[in-house]
């Protein structure tokens, strides 16, 4: 016989415990041989090791078939193995077992000298690279951003198209038949209803088109080698690369970000990392940025939005930093270890059901939440404060949301927008990030009246004719525009395409509460709505998670740094020119 043969002839010798616990075995064996219900279904001596092991439903069987002699054996039998090794007798067992588990491998198991180099090593040295790496994240950041910004832009003008025009003239056809056309019901559907939810709704594509390059990223295995990368920036924030995971799910939505902190070992990890997930971007805050920048930066609205998102990561990385040498100074920093999956293919059905499962999410709050505070700031803005309006007639700027704003006005004057209109969709917007676009809709579209049916009657076929014809004009206007995100401009820009409604609207009101700094004060207000005080769903899962004083710290912090930072931006900018 042969060394290797001789050597896997003792590796199938039958397993054997030490000497203490193999004398214990064979006493409890052999008296669970004897009962005939428990020996005719499983080996006496398994038996033995798992009520060595503290199966607890074994010695409920046990006690069941009357076995009261061996119960008394086993107690014994632990007496006299915990005498020697503790109460780790069970870390004793499975160790054993590893141990002749690793015996075998190694001695069964021939490595290769050389690992074999697989195409996903391939890939990782370059896009893992130490000086590649980050770049490479950044251009496929910027694509990301680009396929939701200008790829996504023409669904969102159909969808707000069909909203403000078909879906309203069909609300109040139908309201007519009940003979609620005209007066407070037709207010509240049409101003209400349609201009506030609808004009978050409008949004879905680009929140698709975001979902969509997540899903592609997360199933192809590249957002591990994001993590993998980004592990040295973590560090200079006193966590590692593994928080970059819940920061990356922060781009979508901060609530599921913050619970899935709990995959960190340590409580110093998870308490910062879930101080810092509201400072990512999340997608609900996507929606003001797009309707912002496209009022003010039409031909720049891509780069303000991603400088928007740069702009987060780099406060967070400041105030990790802070953070790190200030409250979290004395507490030591868990070590980093990842897995990094083979690459794969994805798959259209996996993409799709996270796209749905996150759009749809959206949707189920737009009409719930949304919908709620979309109705009272409609009730705000119908009852009269002061002059003689008349109940859902009355000016705006003399309706009881224009006086509670005015309240809380002061606070932002010296940031360029100080005024109620703005005011109080921050205001709205600690309910849902989403719910700023509605209240700009309403505050500022009620201003000129232009949230109403049209004079000139049309009928279903032309709205459903223009509906069609709108959407097969908004896919060849995204095929064009896909080119742009590797630079080749197949979209001649436009230099006002938002000339009157809301738009000028939001223009004006910026202009005139900036004193004429219009551009500045909406980059100032964005600046804001990026870093402000996160929804009230992300506070109460940051002290479920972390307790009330860690959610005060969120929420007076980042409403402090917020100010304090559209304070740098529109002071500093009326100094710069």
């Amino acid at each position: 016989m042969t060394t290797l043969d001789r050597s896997f002839h003792q590796a199938s010798a039958p397993f054997r415990y030490p000497p203490p616990i193999e004398t214990e075995l064979d006493r409890l064996a052999d008296l669970f041989a004897r009962l005939p219900g428990l020996a005719d279904a499983y080996p006496p001596r398994w038996l033995a090791i798992q009520a060595l092991e503290g199966d607890e439903a074994l010695m409920h069987a046990i006690r069941s078939l009357g076995g009261s002699a061996a119960v008394a054996a086993l107690d014994e039998s632990l007496e006299r193995l915990r005498a020697v090794y503790g109460d780790d007798l069970d870390v004793a067992l499975v160790d054993q077992r590893y141990r002749f588990v690793h015996t075998v491998a190694t001695q069964a198991v021939r490595r290769l000298s050389t690992a074999p180099v697989t195409l996903s090593d391939r890939i990782d040295r370059v896009v893992t690279h130490r000086w590649l790496g980050i770049p490479i994240f950044l251009a496929v950041m910027w694509v990301v951003f680009k396929l939701t910004t200008d790829v996504a832009a023409p669904f969102v003008d159909w969808l707000d198209g069909v909203l403000s025009g078909p879906v309203s003239r069909w609300v109040v056809a139908l309201l007519a038949l009940f003979g609620a056309e005209d007066g407070w019901v037709a207010s509240l559907m049409v101003d209400g209803v349609v201009a506030g939810v609808g004009g978050v709704l409008a949004f879905v594509p680009v929140l698709l088109a975001l979902y969509f390059a997540l899903a592609l990223l997360e199933d192809s295995g590249y957002m591990a080698r994001a993590a993998f990368v980004m592990d040295r920036l973590m560090r200079a924030l006193g966590l590692h690369g593994k928080s970059f995971l819940p920061m990356i799910v922060g781009f979508g939505c901060s609530v599921p970000a913050i619970y899935a902190t709990r995959t960190l070992d340590s409580r110093r990890d998870r308490i910062l990392t879930g101080l810092l997930v509201p400072f990512m971007s999340c997608s609900a805050r996507l929606p003001v940025y797009v309707l912002i920048a496209m009022v003010f930066f039409p031909a720049h609205a891509g780069q303000v939005i991603f400088g928007l998102y740069l702009t987060g990561i780099t406060v967070a990385v400041g105030m990790g930093a802070l953070l790190r040498h200030t409250l979290f100074r004395h507490q030591p920093q868990a070590p980093f270890v990842l897995e990094l999956p083979p690459y794969r293919m994805p798959t259209l059905r996996s993409i799709w059901r996270q796209m749905w499962e996150r759009t749809s999410s959206f949707i189920r709050k737009a009409g719930t939440i949304i919908l709620a505070t979309s109705i009272v700031v409609w009730l705000l803005l119908a009852v009269p404060v002061g002059g003689e309006g008349r109940f859902a007639e009355t000016p705006v700027d003399q309706s009881a949301f224009a006086a509670v704003a005015n309240g809380v006005t002061p606070v932002f004057a010296p940031l360029g927008f100080g005024r109620w209109e703005t005011s109080g969709a921050l205001v709205t917007g600690l309910i849902a990030k989403e719910v700023v676009v509605g209240t700009l809709a309403q505050a500022y579209g009620s201003t000129e009246g232009e949230i109403a049916p049209p004079d000139e009657p049309a009928t279903l076929t032309n709205d459903l004719t223009g509906i069609v014809g709108g959407f097969g004009a908004a896919v060849g206007d995204a095929l064009r525009a896909l080119p742009g995100i590797i630079g080749i401009n197949l979209v001649e820009a436009e230099e006002e395409p938002i000339a009157e409604g809301l738009a000028s609207a939001i223009r004006a009101g910026f202009m005139e509460s900036s004193g004429g700094q219009g551009a500045l004060a909406a980059l100032a207000f964005l600046v804001f709505v990026l870093l402000y005080t996160p929804c009230v769903a992300a506070l109460a899962a940051n002290r479920h998670e972390f307790g009330a004083s860690w959610m005060l710290v969120s929420l007076l912090g980042q409403f402090a740094i917020a100010w304090l930072a559209a304070f740098i931006v529109f002071q500093g900018g009326l100094v710069l020119r």
